[in-house]
């Protein structure tokens, strides 16, 4: 039993390890798409003016605000890629090891104990349709020790 407690023990505090850093890489990643998000929109604004107005005389407005909106989707996949590669799961693997090994350890012990209990049943069935013959094989050592104690007394006797 002490086993499984330490088994389940070792399970939590590697989850939890693994649930912080995923939850500190989520809070990183957030935090950077927002001041990209803010820097983005700053500057975004400047230089949609400055494009707008520098593309404007060489194109007609429509097609120089279509010029300046797709720049800024070029610029807003590249922040969101830079963003999602934040995370390097590389350094739980030691974390997840010791979890799966004790998952591995606690679905033994589970099973020895299911085993165990298994024959215990499997006992008690044959104690409850046969109490006599499930209980001879307990009874015989003594008895047949006694009955050679008894013989041998009563060969003694004899002489």
């Amino acid at each position: 039993m002490n086993r499984i407690s330490r088994n389940i023990s070792i399970i939590l505090r590697a989850e939890r390890i693994i649930a912080k850093y995923n939850m500190t890489t989520l809070r990183n990643q957030t935090a950077i798409m927002m001041f990209a998000a803010l820097v983005a929109t700053i500057g975004l604004v400047m230089l949609n003016i400055a494009g707008f107005y520098w593309l404007k005389t060489i194109w007609s407005p429509p097609v120089a605000a279509f010029c300046v909106a797709l720049v800024n989707l070029v610029l807003a996949a590249l922040l969101l890629s830079i963003a999602t590669r934040q995370g390097d799961d590389s350094h739980l693997d030691p974390a997840t090891e010791v979890r799966d090994l004790a998952i591995e350890d606690l679905e033994a012990e589970m099973q020895a104990m299911v085993a165990e209990v298994q024959d215990v049943a499997i006992n008690v069935r044959r104690m409850a349709r046969d109490p006599l013959g499930a209980a001879l094989p307990a009874l015989a050592v003594p008895v047949t020790s006694a009955l050679v104690k008894a013989l041998r007394k009563g060969k003694t006797d004899v002489k």
